[in-house]
């Protein structure tokens, strides 16, 4: 089992970022993952693809996540919210089975980004959707950017906040 993953919503500055957290738990004799969610083939969710059924990708992301007690996600800011690739997987992920808070329940998660612009906007947006599917989001997150790029002793921070939560069983 792998006890962190972390999800990259670009391919671009935030899969770097990722890699950097994924390194930091390395630091800490923990098995980390990084997931590039731009390489998986998931469609965009409407109520017409749910209704074709269940890609296997997205089956194949719920289980990697459901094996996984803690999450780091690293998203750019798109638009002053959520990046198109995030906000679909989420989607699908959330119409899972009769509770769409299941995995997300009581999941510990991390929230980074880095922004082109101020990075806030996805910040709050993204804690907001999580807290409303249940997890226990850090209080502390991580924004960077070209002029303010983050920081090793941050992001060891972040990883040493997030072992600290308790997990749900995977």
């Amino acid at each position: 089992m792998t006890d962190l993953l972390v999800l990259a919503a670009s391919n671009g500055e935030n899969l770097r970022l990722a890699e950097r957290f994924a390194a930091a738990a390395r630091a800490r004799d923990l098995s980390a993952e990084v997931l590039d969610l731009t390489t998986l083939p998931l469609p965009l969710f409407t109520p017409r693809a749910l209704e074709a059924g269940l890609p296997a990708a997205v089956a194949d992301l719920h289980r990697r996540l459901a094996a996984t007690p803690r999450w780091v996600i690293c998203a750019p800011e798109y638009n002053g919210s959520i990046p198109p690739v995030l906000t679909s997987a989420i989607a699908w992920l959330s119409v899972q089975g009769d509770d769409f808070r299941a995995l997300f329940n009581q999941r510990p998660i991390v929230i980074a980004t880095h922004s082109g612009g101020g990075g806030h906007t996805v910040m709050a947006a993204l804690r907001l959707q999580l807290a409303h599917l249940g997890a226990h989001v850090v209080g502390r997150q991580l924004v960077s950017n070209a002029t303010h790029p983050a920081k090793d002793s941050s992001i060891a921070d972040l990883v040493d906040r997030l072992l600290s939560l308790d997990s749900p069983r995977p």
